[in-house]
This record gives C-alpha cells, structure tokens and sequence, in this order.
C-alpha cells in the first residue's frame, strides 16, 4: 500500500542494502550503552532499517474510524451498554522500546473508549495491564502509560496490574484438542465486553497472543513458552510459520467461545530516534561532516559517564513513534491487516545467506526497561530477537556464526530479576541444554513461595520467566554454530552462555573464518532501528561443524 507523502514500501528499500568497498568508513554498532566503531571487511553486506513510514497526520480520527467501522464485527458504540461489566486490557511497557514520547498511544485510545462508554452510559469499567508473568509496573509507569487523568480516576481499585497467581483472579475456560490449558483473569473472562488495545511494535505482538499470553498464568503458558514451541517456529516474526503463534490461535479460539472480544491493534512506525540522532540509523558513509561532529562528541560524552548514568539518561529520552495504522474488530481479521504494516515497515529484499551475521546489542530490550540488560537477556536479544528477525529463511545459514557487540556485564537487577540470578549462577553451570532445563528445574522455579511472592507484591519478573528467555532462543540455538562476542568487559559470562570472546572484530572476524574454513560472506545487521530480511533463495549449511551437544535435542 502506499502512504502518506507517496512513500512506498517496495522503494524505501532502494538504498537498504550496501556492499562495503575500499571507500567504505567503519560502521556504527551499538555496544550496550556505548556506540562503536568497527572496520568491517570488504564484501561485507550492510542491511539498514526503511526510513520511518511517515505518521498519521490525525491519530485520534483514524482511532474513531477504526471502533466505529471494525472489522466483522458491531462498532464499538452497539456494544456498549447501561449495566454491563466493561473490561479493557492494555500492553505493557515491554513496549515500544525505547518508551514512545508522550501521549502515549495507550492514553489516546483510551481516552476515546472511555469516552465513548461514558456516553453510553457504562460505569463498570476495570483497565487491565496485560503482563502475564512480567513485573508489575511501578505507579510511575502505570500513570505515564494512561496519562494523569484516567490515572486518577482508576487507579488503584479499577486500574491495575493483571496477576497470574491470584488464586481466585484466574478462570479455566478448558482445553484445546491439543490439550492446551485455557486460563485467563477472572475480571476478563466475566466481562460483558473485553477491549484489548494494543501496540503491534513486531509481528509477533498483538492477535490472539494479546488476551491468551497477557491475561494467562503458568499452566496456560505451559502450551507454548517452551524449547520445543520455539524450535519449531521458523521465525516467531513470521506468524504462518510460527508454532507460538499457532498454539496461541488455538488458545485464543477457545477463550473467544466464552467472551466477547473487541480488539483495537495500532502499528507504529520504526522512528526510534528524534531528528538530531536519526543519522545514527543511516550507512555511515553517507554522514554529513556535521553528523561525525555528532558522533564523535557523542562518544566523548559517553566516556565520561558512568555506566549507571548512561542507562538513566538513555531510559530518559522516548522515541518519537507515530502510530501508521490502527484497525479494530475481530481478533484474525484485525490483526491481519496490522501485520502489513510492520512488514511495510521493516521487510527488506535480500539474496542469499551469509556464512556470517553482525549485530550490535543495546542497552535496553523488552524485559529490562528501567533497569539492567543482563546476560539471559542478552543472549535471548542476539539468538532469539535479532535471529528470528526474518522471514522465508534465515539470513545466517545454518552452522553459522553471529557476532554480537555487548559488555556483557556481569550484573543483574535483585529487584526485577532475583530468580534470573539464581537460574544463571545455579543452574547454568550444570547445563545450557533447555530439555534438561524445563523438566528438571522450571517447575521448583515456577512454583517457588519466594518468588511467587516477590511477583504479586514487588516489582519481579515471576519465578519462571528466566527459563522462558533461555527457550525464547532456541531455535537461534540450534541453527547457529557458534557465537562471538566482542566487547565484554569480563570472561566469565561468554563462557556461561556457551559463547567465545574476541578482543576485537578483527579477532572476532579471524575466529570465524577458521571456524568456516575459508574467508566468509558477512552480513551486518544494522539494528536499530528495527528491520527485517525477506531472504530469498536456498537454506544452506556450512559443512563439518554440527552445531553443540547442548543445542541438539532432535
């Protein structure tokens, strides 16, 4: 489809892809909180996120448009009535990343719902942070997400964090013919109307994933946040291709023979940075003489701050996301016409794959906002993020190599994160192998007084949700035969993680020929922002190096 201003999607890709040559300057990677530069080879393939699609000029109009003209479906306005129980369901703040300068996007479509239910005489109304087994959001949070005023309406009693270990807050609304377990929040499941607003950021958000995933608990989750769920989703970005994706419509089919559902998905453009910044996402050599000016200062300035001062001041400054569409309705229809904007946004045309693959890790990822990007969140942005970042196959072939940029700190949040510590230091150095790990330990974990309490009443992630990171990587696991990190600040956790550490990306790049066996294609994936490679061609092997005993589970 076309947008605003005439941009056109297939077009935008014109200048995505670019061949180093002898004129090419190093490029800009991301180094957890720093920003490096690296001398890549010649023939290296450099694949850049489109530019941003431009932003509907009047987003509350498109909102109303939506509600009001749904997709196989009544308009929001015929459902709403005097006396009956309105319930509305909202992402959380695992996106979009980094947090969208306000008003949030949340805010506006709540207060046009809101609005609209007053007008028809609704009063029973309860707003829901969908978290699943994420943390609570801080108060903080939950008034930045909404804005002040419905904040101070609702909140504590009528605006609150969704709870999977409520004994009595969780309905059992059967099984799938797969034997999936369908669990969702009680104030939901005996609504009259459930609302779910949400951010489609990346594919694999929004849809049936929304309400099944965000309001469940453990033994829902038990369906597909599994090794065996994610191994066998060619790419989780890919729904057709996608068991999570898969297990969650069955799930969701069932929840829908029981409540009534409106759904209201928004797609965002990839505007992560605001004007002065946004040359940071664009091929190095096009910079203008002003912009190394920038980056150098910027690198100056970061060399004098503490790590802890970087994170605070990076969390301190939102993206200038713009919502470039927004459709309501039926939970399938809807949400198949959001996902042509996000692949309108970030598929790039690619030929062929490369017996190499380069990203750059940032300081932030969905399940640490506000806090540290520790090493199991690291691994599950390089394995399982940036790898499943494709669709038909992948841009690595199999038995690959992925480079990746991070500090790789040594350091985890006590009060975000406890059980992460736990599982990292007890259990990692016993085995990586994730079969072992779900069914020798997941449950003491998921099921742990401690950590239970920690989630209900703290601000933790539950129990089991570090396991959930290690298997969100698995299928990057099992495809890439060896990982290279370049830029950690210590040993010991490239080592955890069952990774080699290189001194440099020339080091880096010298241990990866020797693994290949000849001088191999690279590729540079050159996140942020976000981008995606439709690959095109065959799925090759780099022969005589099966990947890891821990990583094959047949």
């Amino acid at each position: 489809m076309l947008y605003g201003n005439g941009y056109d999607p297939d077009k935008a890709c014109e200048n995505c892809v670019v061949h180093l040559d002898t004129k090419s300057v190093p490029r800009v990677l991301w180094c957890g909180e720093d920003i490096n530069e690296y001398k890549l080879p010649i023939g290296t393939r450099v694949i850049y996120a489109k530019p941003p699609i431009p932003g509907l000029l009047d987003r509350q109009a498109a909102i109303r448009r939506a509600i009001e003209n749904p997709e196989n479906m009544e308009p929001l306005s015929a459902l709403l009535r005097p006396g009956m129980k309105l319930t509305i369901a909202i992402d959380d703040i695992s996106l979009p990343l980094p947090m969208m300068a306000l008003p949030d996007i949340r805010q506006t479509v709540l207060e046009i719902v809101l609005d609209l239910a007053s007008s028809k005489g609704v009063t029973d109304i309860h707003i829901i942070l969908a978290t699943s087994f994420h943390r609570r959001l801080t108060p903080g949070e939950m008034k930045r997400c909404v804005g002040a005023k419905i904040f101070r309406e609702f909140y504590p009693v009528r605006y609150y964090n969704h709870d999977g270990e409520n004994p009595k807050g969780m309905v059992d609304l059967g099984n799938t013919a797969q034997g999936e377990r369908v669990r969702i929040n009680r104030r939901a499941a005996e609504s009259d109307l459930l609302v779910y607003a949400n951010i489609n950021l990346v594919p694999m958000d929004g849809g049936h994933k929304s309400v099944g995933v965000g309001l469940c608990d453990y033994p829902a989750l038990q369906a597909h946040h599994t090794p065996q769920a994610i191994a066998a989703s060619d790419s989780y970005m890919d729904p057709g291709k996608s068991e999570l994706t898969h297990s969650c419509g069955r799930v969701g089919r069932i929840i829908e023979k029981h409540l009534k559902i409106f759904h209201i998905e928004t797609a965002l453009n990839n505007r992560m940075f605001d004007n002065v910044a946004a040359f940071l996402g664009r091929n190095e050599d096009t910079y203008s003489a002003f912009e190394r000016t920038k980056l150098k200062a910027a690198q100056f300035a970061l060399s004098q701050m503490s790590t802890k001062m970087k994170r605070k001041a990076y969390f301190s400054i939102p993206a200038p996301y713009e919502m470039i569409g927004v459709h309501a309705g039926e939970t399938d229809a809807t949400h198949a016409k959001i996902l042509q904007y996000c692949y309108d946004q970030y598929c790039i045309p690619v030929e062929g794959q490369s017996d190499v693959v380069i990203a750059g890790i940032t300081f932030v990822s969905p399940y640490n906002v506000n806090s540290i990007m520790n090493p199991l969140l690291v691994r599950v942005m390089a394995l399982g993020y940036f790898f499943n970042f494709y669709r038909n196959i992948p841009v690595v072939k199999k038995n690959g190599v992925m480079i990746v940029t991070h500090p790789c700190y040594d350091e985890f949040d006590p009060v975000f994160h406890p059980s992460y510590i736990e599982f990292f230091n007890r259990i990692l150095p016993e085995t990586r192998d994730s079969l072992v790990v779900q069914q020798k330990y997941e449950e003491s974990f998921a099921k742990d007084p401690a950590y239970i309490k920690m989630y209900r009443e703290g601000n933790a992630y539950h129990g089991v949700h570090p396991f959930y990171m290690w298997y969100w990587a698995e299928n990057g696991q099992r495809h890439i035969g060896k990982v290279i990190v370049v830029g950690a600040d210590n040993r010991r956790v490239p080592a955890m993680l069952g990774w080699d550490a290189a001194r440099n990306m020339e080091e880096a790049l010298d241990m990866a020929q020797s693994y290949v066996g000849r001088k191999p294609t690279v590729t540079l994936l050159h996140f942020p922002p976000i981008l995606m490679t439709d690959v095109m061609g065959q799925p090759e092997t780099i022969q005589g190096h099966p990947v890891g005993k821990e990583m094959v589970h047949g």
